[in-house]
């Protein structure tokens, strides 16, 4: 079970498993969705229940995030409980904008305090006059709705209005916004810029370091919501590379991978591994199922013997790997023509090629092997199916880059939006990403206008890389 506040990013919540109950438990900008006895109660509900419970917050929870109040109620309940320390967010956004809390030229020290006390106290517990040193950097957290207030107070114990200072808003995130001033006008110019919560507010010398040193926002992914149309299980690892650079991801999977509608195929071939000189794998999911069906015999890599292994690209071979499996081939570039190709420069005349595929793909690989004396055999290991998604159309909307990783996500991707037609308007002013020559094709052919296509290696990193070529700015 998770329970979520709303600095917790949709993205990363999403990343829980499946059957993960989610419940919403935070607030934005004094709105609560539960009062904090009550996320206490539930939290000491479910564990009695013999759930495993995720209190998951941004930042560090013990740093203005009343996580030393929740750890206090599940002790007094008599409720195990461990704490796995956040970085802070009175240290991280400062970072991302490029904003040093430290400098040996500005600041020798630091102080975060919060902008938001608790307004049942008579008086305030903050010394400004302490504050009020030009000589630290302060970092305030909860203060964009009493930052014209603070400034005011700030100035008056002494401190300089001239003072550098900076708000950003949805720090670390692909939403990422700076606004720096003053302290005398930092409070007018947040304003004007509709900056609001959740944001941390920053005073002191070292803000004039920002505009050498910031680099989140300068990343050419930056601030792009980039559709990831893979099957479900694969999105992660996309996900957070997006993040890393900076861009926002969109998980709305087009396909989802299920059992071949042929289940006797796969066992068949099994019986007669050893008859064949290649095993070949034209993607992770064939190998999943390969080794699926091996783990329901009580069996594993051994089985294989002395049958050679040919993996079309590298994270193909990759999952090999992860089932101790080194393959023996893998074709420079990762399509069907090369792989058959390099086979029958590998092979004799009359060479059996046990090929595990989806159900529904391309017959290049087979073709050119038959054309060439081989003897192909396939076995449908899976098959991709469209999932049901009534939010799909508005996801894809909010994007401003589409990827396909194959042809069978373009063709889900048209079929979420009811055809052809309405997929290629969808795609209109967005930019058309596809992991290599094949996948591009099959998007032409939906009639979409392709803008990317991954030249080193037809893979994501070779997607990503060029994304990121497209989107840098040529001098």
């Amino acid at each position: 079970m998770l329970l979520y506040d709303a600095l917790a990013g949709d993205d990363v919540v999403a990343l829980a498993p499946p059957r993960c109950e989610r419940i919403f438990v935070g607030k934005r900008a004094g709105d609560r969705a539960m009062p904090q006895q009550e996320i206490e109660a539930l939290a000491i509900a479910k564990a009695r229940e013999g759930r495993c419970v995720v209190r998951l917050k941004g930042g560090d929870p013990f740093v203005f995030g009343r996580g030393g109040e929740e750890a206090q109620a599940l002790r007094a309940a008599g409720i195990p409980f461990e704490v796995i320390p956040g970085i802070s967010s009175a240290l991280a956004v400062p970072a991302y904008a490029g904003i040093p809390v430290t400098h040996r030229e500005h600041a020798a020290s630091f102080t975060v305090l919060t902008g938001h006390e608790d307004p049942a106290k008579t008086a305030s517990s903050l010394n400004w006059g302490a504050l009020a040193d030009p000589h630290r950097t302060l970092v305030m957290l909860m203060a964009s709705a009493n930052l014209c207030e603070i400034a005011e107070r700030l100035v008056a114990h002494g401190l300089a209005g001239a003072t550098p200072a900076a708000i950003i808003q949805d720090g670390t995130r692909p939403t990422q916004r700076t606004v720096t001033a003053t302290l005398a006008t930092i409070a007018g110019e947040a304003a004007k810029a509709n900056v609001g919560a959740p944001a941390i507010v920053i005073v002191g010398n070292v803000v004039r370091l920002r505009e050498r040193l910031r680099w989140f926002d300068t990343k050419p992914l930056f601030g792009k919501r980039v559709l990831i149309t893979r099957a479900g299980e694969q999105s992660a690892a996309f996900a957070w590379e997006l993040l890393a650079r900076g861009a926002a991801p969109i998980i709305a999977p087009t396909i989802a991978i299920e059992p071949s509608d042929d289940a006797l195929a796969a066992p068949r071939a099994l019986d007669s591994l050893a008859s064949f000189a290649w095993l070949v794998f034209t993607s992770q999911n064939g190998v999943d199922a390969f080794f699926a069906q091996l783990a329901a015999r009580d069996a594993d890599a051994r089985a294989i013997g002395g049958v050679k292994v040919a993996a079309i690209g590298e994270r193909t071979a990759q999952r090999l790997r992860t089932h101790g499996v080194r393959a023996d081939l893998v074709p420079g570039e990762f399509v069907g023509e090369a792989l058959a190709q390099a086979i029958v420069e590998r092979s004799e005349r009359g060479a059996r090629v046990l090929i595990y595929r989806a159900q529904a793909a391309r017959d290049a690989l087979p073709d050119m092997l038959e054309a060439a004396g081989r003897v192909p055999a396939i076995v449908p290991a899976y098959k991709t199916v469209v999932p049901n998604d009534p939010d799909f159309e508005a996801k894809a909307a909010a994007a401003d880059v589409l990827t396909f990783t194959s042809a069978s996500t373009v063709r889900g991707f048209a079929a979420l939006l009811g055809g052809d037609a309405a997929a290629a308007r969808c795609a209109q002013g967005k930019c058309v990403a596809c992991i290599g020559p094949i996948t591009a094709q099959a998007a032409r052919e939906t009639g979409l206008a392709v803008d990317v296509t991954a030249v080193r290696g037809y893979t994501i990193g070779g997607l990503l890389a060029a994304l990121e070529t497209h989107f840098t700015p040529r001098s």
